[in-house]
């Protein structure tokens, strides 16, 4: 028996075959074929000829956009923010305190998937949670609602609610400094499985809501996990440097934050997304933003530009110098890595990295990349960060279907996939 491991992105459909030992036995992609992706899942089964269970990941569809409406900036909306992240969810939103009439147009003007409402330790304040409640159901928000705040004002926030489609959950923030992000993660994945993916309009029939187990970087980041818990000194990074975004994974045994302005502890493991960093459609920003950072000079800027407006209209164009795409993958592994790293205040753990995985089609297409480690090590900010680095590229796509494994109760299939990164 077999299990095909599938990853359905906006653009192309992944495949991995892998006995039920963890053998990866065969590998394919085909391009993702919406309004119907089953198309594009049935090629790439047909190319490898699973005899088993199906498992599968999305991010089709612009993956899962969740909006967080919390109490204080600095305490249950930034435990909010980071549980979102984690989950393998887009933050198109974020709001503090009590929302008013603006404040609810900003939110339904972002179109999310899922709303995160959050505020107050477990017996804290409860005002500002059953406040928005309140503004969220007079509102008809048409959006699933995950309630996640304090406890005891769950009942009463939950009747303002009435109507609405809410899942109720353990706070995230259930003490001050203590953040809980199991309880709410899982609620979020049972709500794009449930009523998200359905409304993406990628298939008409019920099929593949059933093979789809999780959003594709809530899949990488337990691979991201599974790496950090399998004996290896220091943390483990991974950059994903795709066409639109770069995706940055962090996983530690244990983190807390420090200092006045970080007053909710650090999950050991965390993602972050850079929404205007990628190789095709984000090219131009991606450059800007190199540029404001002074990791390119002018001259390199304009060239750079140059090629901009024909990458992100046509994604499958490859310039005539492939070195053209490494660069800019480096720019944008940087860049993001750097933004990580602000975010979780550099904490990777007293040893730094000690596992640099780079991802990407950029990366894994690029033959070896020894310039590319000199590279990113050569960066004054992450050459702490990855100084003892084993580095390495996922050159198989193993991390998300590993995490679907090991989602699945099938750790030691997942370990031995993770083995192939060394």
């Amino acid at each position: 028996m077999t299990v095909l491991c599938l990853d359905v992105g906006s653009t192309w459909t992944k495949g991995a075959l892998v006995s039920e030992a963890g053998e990866l036995l065969g590998t394919a992609q085909h391009p993702t074929t919406p309004p119907e992706v089953l198309r594009g899942v049935d090629a790439v089964g047909g190319a490898l000829n699973p005899v088993g269970r199906v498992l599968a990941c999305s991010s089709a569809g612009g993956g899962l956009k969740l909006a967080v409406v919390g109490q204080e900036r600095l305490v249950s909306t930034e435990a909010g923010y980071r549980v979102a992240l984690s989950a393998g969810a887009k933050v198109v939103h974020v709001s503090a305190g009590p929302l008013d009439g603006a404040g609810v147009r900003e939110l339904r003007a972002t179109r999310p998937d899922v709303v995160l409402l959050v505020g107050g330790t477990d017996g804290g304040d409860d005002s500002v949670l059953l406040h928005n409640a309140g503004r969220l159901g007079a509102n008809r928000l048409a959006c699933p609602i995950v309630l996640a705040g304090n406890a005891e004002a769950r009942e009463g926030a939950l009747r303002l609610l009435a109507g609405r489609t809410v899942v109720p959950t353990a706070n995230v923030l259930p003490d001050v400094g203590e953040l809980a992000p199991g309880p709410a993660r899982q609620a979020i994945r049972e709500v794009f499985l449930r009523h998200v993916i359905g409304g993406k309009g990628l298939s008409r029939g019920p099929r593949f809501r059933r093979l789809v187990r999780a959003v594709t970087p809530d899949a990488v980041l337990t691979g991201v996990s599974r790496l950090a818990a399998r004996d290896r000194e220091g943390a483990v990074l991974v950059v994903d440097v795709g066409g639109a975004t770069t995706d940055v994974y962090s996983a530690v045994s244990t983190a807390s934050a420090e200092g006045p302005e970080r007053v909710v502890a650090l999950p050991p493991d965390r993602r972050t997304v850079e929404g205007d960093l990628g190789v095709r459609w984000s090219a131009g920003t991606l450059v800007s933003a190199a540029l404001r950072e002074k990791l390119v000079d002018r001259s390199e800027a304009i060239a750079l530009q140059a090629d901009a407006v024909t990458r992100s209209a046509d994604v499958s164009w490859l310039p005539e110098d492939p070195a053209e795409d490494v660069r800019l993958g480096v720019l944008a592994a940087v860049l993001a890595v750097r933004r990580h790293l602000a975010l979780v205040d550099g904490q990777l753990g007293p040893r730094g990295a000690g596992l640099l995985v780079l991802s990407g089609g950029v990366f894994r297409h690029a033959g070896p990349v020894g310039e590319v480690e000199r590279a990113l090590r050569a960066d004054p900010v992450l050459r702490p960060v990855l100084r003892n680095a084993v580095v390495t590229v996922d050159r198989e796509h193993v991390l998300a279907p590993a995490g679907l494994l090991a989602g699945e109760g099938r750790v030691d299939a997942a370990d031995r996939l993770l083995a192939r990164l060394g």
